[in-house]
């Protein structure tokens, strides 16, 4: 690195442009390998900016690959697919073959991350053709090992084994140790496949003795997974917690520097670590050994994120600073201490679940599916149950959808937000009953005798994976009973993060009583879907009458029609205390961020408030209902739901109340009145919330009527301090 720091140096010195645009390449490439993804990113956007400005087209095109290999390694598909789209046409352009191979193969690499194996071949195999026809055996010898993962995706083993070999053979004849790790490795995933774990370890373990003398720190988390999955495989589970802990660590390396969403996506890359790692120690009846891992391995980004913008540092001391030079910029997963006073800060029951459906690199199914739940008492008692699931005979997700299908709720299209809000039903079917209970006796009947008996008393849900989509106040037991019946529910992402919200309530102060609601906007124009020409939104009267009817419990006036729109609404958001949104939620579960509530547009703006747009907003409200449809949904990640609730939580907000599908309008509308004038009463927001729901599941006993809402974050306001 030095070296290239000089050359760096000496090239600016003389002002030989292609010689600093060569080495921040080079230097890039180091940090890349190194698995340093942010400085990378910077060195190759420099060499970037200098090949534009000195008019080098390969220059550029080198640049735009080397920012999309970074994209594809932080698990960014559709972005790094862009950059290297834009590489093979520079590259085609200017007449570079050898370019113009590497960018196809680079485009199979993303094809074949996606699950894409027909399309990832051909671009695989028209990399190839060109490497060989310039006689770039480096580049052939990449090519052919990308097309045995292919083959070996699809089960044909031998085939791709012998593509390995081949390819194995020209990386050592061109001297590419990397290159030699990487088919080290899928040669033991092949074996692995076909169950000889002895000899896939013996490549495992070569391959990741390269990576570590060449400083592939990704290809050494890769390899430490690999030997880690085949030691759990073969029942050697102190084996498999050291390895599996081995590889968590270094690619937790790989993340600091980079950006939330960064955070998030590569994340999604090694949520799988976790999971494995939880297996073996419960294996090992580790079991509070194993929720310390369940909590470390999720809401990681969302964790640093909060503790980045409530700036409380040091976390644990439980001491807020204003200071933002002493914020941590990433702070330590939960002890068992930790999580044990969480629960008893939070005087709610706390439970985690985490969902062990593990599949080998090649996407085939290993190992028997289980659910693992803890529960984490007031009281510091922690209990553990695991849930086979091996005789389900289809995967979990599938059970949710099916049971949110039968209260009316249906699968929304990737970005949705048309429509009115659905018509009231007022019956429930067999059919209903018995998807409710099933999902009752996976999720709560294994833990019912921990739960509190008391009603009043809170059980925050950690959900996991399309847990995040489950009507926990409509799962019914065995007698036909509603889980809200019996007791006061929460959701979280994680138990850390109600340990930030709380910490951040505690410690600010809310210097305006004045509450702010919204019914009814002068609705804009949105796509149907993708491509499709934009239709403006259907008005909501009933969201405009739940607005007039909610207002003068908070003591405003609501805001409806023209007069709601963003730019307006946008000024008047950190200045409110209570924050009432009735109108129209549309859903991104593509990228979440692009979740939004609809306002009447203005000006130059299209109305549409984002999910994005909010995390740059700092709120001071203590609460925020959004009163929308699918207002809780967003993109189901390793990190949690990335959408409005977890922008709002990240703005400053400690409770945010969301809906799990499109709601209905007269039922909601009762609902958030009766909830108001709960909250009047009783400051306990889950309470409030609970008894609204049991009042309108009187009036309209279908679950799609009145079990769509859920509070995430913190249910008390007594610690709101008002000046």
């Amino acid at each position: 690195m030095k070296t290239l720091q000089e050359v760096l140096a000496t090239a600016r010195e003389i002002g030989e442009r292609l010689g600093v645009g060569a080495a921040l390449n080079y230097i890039g490439s180091v940090y890349r390998n190194q698995g340093q993804y942010a400085r990378a990113l910077e060195f190759y956007q420099q060499g970037l900016t200098v090949a534009r400005v000195a008019g080098e087209s390969a220059g550029v095109g080198t640049a735009l690959s080397n920012i999309g290999t970074v994209y594809h390694n932080l698990g960014q598909y559709a972005r790094a697919l862009e950059f290297f789209q834009q590489g093979l046409a520079i590259a085609r352009f200017v007449g570079d073959r050898a370019g113009e191979g590497r960018a196809l193969n680079n485009i199979g690499l993303v094809y074949c991350s996606l699950g894409q194996y027909a399309t990832a071949l051909q671009f695989y195999q028209q990399a190839n053709a060109i490497a060989r026809a310039v006689g770039d055996k480096a580049g052939e010898g990449r090519t052919l090992n990308n097309i045995g993962l292919v083959y070996g995706s699809l089960s044909q083993y031998a085939t791709a084994l012998q593509l390995y070999q081949q390819a194995n053979a020209i990386a050592r004849a061109v001297g590419d140790k990397a290159g030699e790790g990487r088919t080290l490795n899928n040669i033991g995933l092949v074996y692995g496949s076909l169950s000889q774990y002895a000899t896939a370890l013996q490549f495992y373990q070569q391959a990741n003795a390269i990576a570590r003398a060449v400083g592939d720190k990704a290809g050494e988390g890769t390899m430490l997974s690999n030997i880690g999955l085949t030691y759990l495989l073969t029942g050697n589970f102190a084996e498999a917690e050291t390895a599996l802990l081995a590889a968590v660590e270094v690619k937790e390396s790989l993340r600091p520097g980079l950006t939330d969403a960064d955070k998030v996506s590569i994340f999604d890359t090694q949520v799988n670590d976790y999971l494995a790692l939880q297996k073996a120690l419960i294996a090992q009846n580790k079991n509070l050994a194993a929720l310390e891992i369940s909590e470390r391995g999720r809401a990681r980004a969302f964790v640093e994120l909060l503790a980045k913008r409530f700036c409380t540092a040091p976390v644990e001391r439980g001491v807020a600073s204003p200071d933002v030079a002493s914020c941590q910029p990433a702070v330590k997963p939960p002890t068992l201490w930790k999580i044990k006073q969480i629960a008893k800060q939070q005087n709610a029951a706390l439970v985690e679940y985490s969902i062990f459906n593990q599949f080998d690199p090649t996407g085939q199914q290993i190992l028997s599916p289980a659910l693992y739940i803890w529960v984490v008492k007031p009281s510091g008692e922690i209990a553990f149950r695991s849930v086979d699931l091996t005789s389900l005979n289809t995967i979990l997700a599938n059970l949710i959808a099916s049971s949110r299908e039968s209260i009316g709720v249906f699968p929304e299209p990737p970005v949705t937000g048309t429509g009115s809000r659905p018509a009231s039903q007022q019956t429930q079917s067999p059919s209903q009953t018995e998807k409710l209970q099933f999902l009752h006796k996976l999720l709560i009947e294994p833990i019912a005798d921990l739960l509190p008996s008391d009603p009043n008393d809170k059980v925050i849900f950690i959900p996991q994976d399309d847990l995040f989509l489950v009507p926990f106040p409509a799962l019914q037991d065995r007698a036909g009973k509603s889980l809200i019946e019996k007791h006061t529910i929460l959701t979280a992402p994680a138990i850390q993060v109600l340990e930030l919200t709380r910490q951040h309530a505690e410690t600010r102060l809310i210097s305006s009583v004045r509450n702010l609601v919204v019914g009814n906007p002068t609705m804009p124009s949105v796509p149907p879907a993708p491509g499709e020409p934009p239709q403006q939104l259907v008005p909501l009267p009933g969201a405009e009458r739940e607005a007039f009817a909610i207002a003068p419990l908070l003591n405003t006036k609501p805001i409806a029609g023209n007069q709601a729109t963003k730019a307006f609404i946008v000024k008047l958001l950190p200045k409110a205390r209570i924050i009432h949104l009735a109108t129209h939620g549309l859903l991104d579960n593509i990228r979440g961020l692009d979740s939004a509530i609809a306002l009447a547009p203005s000006g130059d703006d299209n109305g549409l408030l984002t999910a994005e747009e909010i995390l740059n907003f700092k709120l001071n409200a203590e609460l925020v209902v959004l009163s929308a449809c699918n207002t809780g949904r967003g993109k189901i990640t390793g990190d949690g739901v990335v959408g409005l609730s977890r922008a709002l939580i990240s703005a400053g907000t400690p409770s945010v109340i969301v809906s799990l599908w499109s709601v209905p309008d007269a039922p909601t509308a009762s609902l958030m009145a009766e909830f108001y004038q709960n909250l009047q009463k009783n400051p306990d927001k889950a309470r409030a919330l609970r008894s609204a729901m049991l009042a309108t599941k009187q009036q309209h006993p279908n679950p799609r009527d009145w079990a769509a809402f859920t509070l995430i974050g913190e249910a008390e306001s007594s610690f709101i301090k008002i000046i």
